[in-house]
């Protein structure tokens, strides 16, 4: 793309390192990440053909989004891992090489990736509290397993005191958690949008109202990842085959590269969808009776449960069981 600017941007929390790559020719600079400092380095770039990409740090973007909503130029939020293999074998790193590398990839790959959308702000919030949330049940998952060892500290006489700290700990964690749920709950029902979406999705068997939840806000309800098979690669309950000439030729596997949390979500609502009376639980008996290997059959359940959700968000109907449906 010729006369274009492409701007690629590591973030941190405090500060931002930018690259401004035009042709062959690179500079770089250093801004505060605050909104205000953002927006006065792109206003200068107003009436110009940039693109832009930064990687997903979380948090630390988030001046930047609220900045570069309100912009007409193309934004790419690049995944971390996908960036990192990308760029194969490398030595040296600092944030003003990573910001290079950034320019780099999006004026290579920008027109393979999708583009970045605002997310409302319930979207924020929700996406919020569900970190706030996945973080209290590790805490009480790791207060659990500490438990186990007191046991190993009878002799010392202090095991009692420090399990009673811990079943403190934990049922303060379990109301946090029940809090939060509250707020996702009242907060998803005060956007009519949201609540309608979580209603259709919740018809699908198996799917309950986390999942529901993860599923608006990894997809940013479902403007970000438009098809069940993105969000199936994005799950990592796709297949894909592996062959080269005839020396490697393996079965379709699922690839390890995914989102843990909604893989596991799915896996879940597979498992329980399949123990009801309903079409999935029909075509994963059949499917095993016919000798098929019991976790590939359940990995195809959550792909079918991926593309009842995304039909009944699409044609705007909940869910109906069809028992004699394959």
């Amino acid at each position: 793309m010729k006369n274009f600017k492409f701007i690629g941007i590591d973030v941190s929390s405090a500060t931002l390192d930018v690259c401004i790559k035009v042709e062959d020719k690179s500079s770089s600079t250093v801004i505060e990440n605050k909104t205000t400092q953002i927006a006065k380095f792109f206003n200068s770039y107003e009436d110009q053909n940039i693109v832009v990409a930064m990687e997903n740090t979380g948090r630390f973007n988030w001046p930047l989004y609220e900045v570069l909503a309100g912009r007409n130029f193309p934004v790419y939020v690049i995944p971390p891992l996908h960036l990192k293999k990308s760029l194969g074998l490398i030595r040296g790193k600092n944030d003003k090489i990573d910001a290079i590398r950034i320019a780099d990839f999006i004026e290579k790959n920008h027109k393979q990736m999708t583009q970045w959308k605002y997310s409302s702000d319930t979207i924020q919030k929700l996406k919020v509290l569900l970190t706030e949330r996945n973080f209290r049940i590790k805490v009480k998952r790791q207060l659990l397993k500490q438990q186990h060892d007191y046991k190993l500290m009878s002799k010392l006489g202090i095991d009692e005191e420090l399990l009673l700290m811990n079943k403190e700990l934990i049922y303060n964690a379990e109301n946090q958690v029940k809090l939060i749920e509250n707020r996702i709950d009242e907060l998803i029902k005060s956007d009519s949008v949201l609540n309608e979406k979580s209603n259709l999705i919740k018809s699908v068997p198996g799917i309950g109202k986390v999942l529901s939840w993860y599923l608006l806000a990894k997809t940013n309800a479902f403007e970000n990842i438009e098809s069940p098979r993105k969000l199936a690669c994005y799950s990592g309950v796709a297949p894909f085959s592996q062959q080269s000439g005839t020396s490697l030729k393996t079965k379709p596997r699922v690839s390890h590269f995914a989102d843990k949390t909604m893989k596991s979500l799915l896996h879940l609502a597979a498992m329980t969808s399949i123990q009801r009376n309903n079409d999935l639980r029909e075509y994963y008996l059949r499917k095993v009776s016919e000798g098929k290997n019991k976790m590939s059959v359940l990995n195809a359940v959550r792909n079918k449960i991926i593309h009842r959700v995304y039909a009944v968000i699409k044609n705007q109907k909940k869910y109906q069981i069809n028992l004699d449906l394959s």
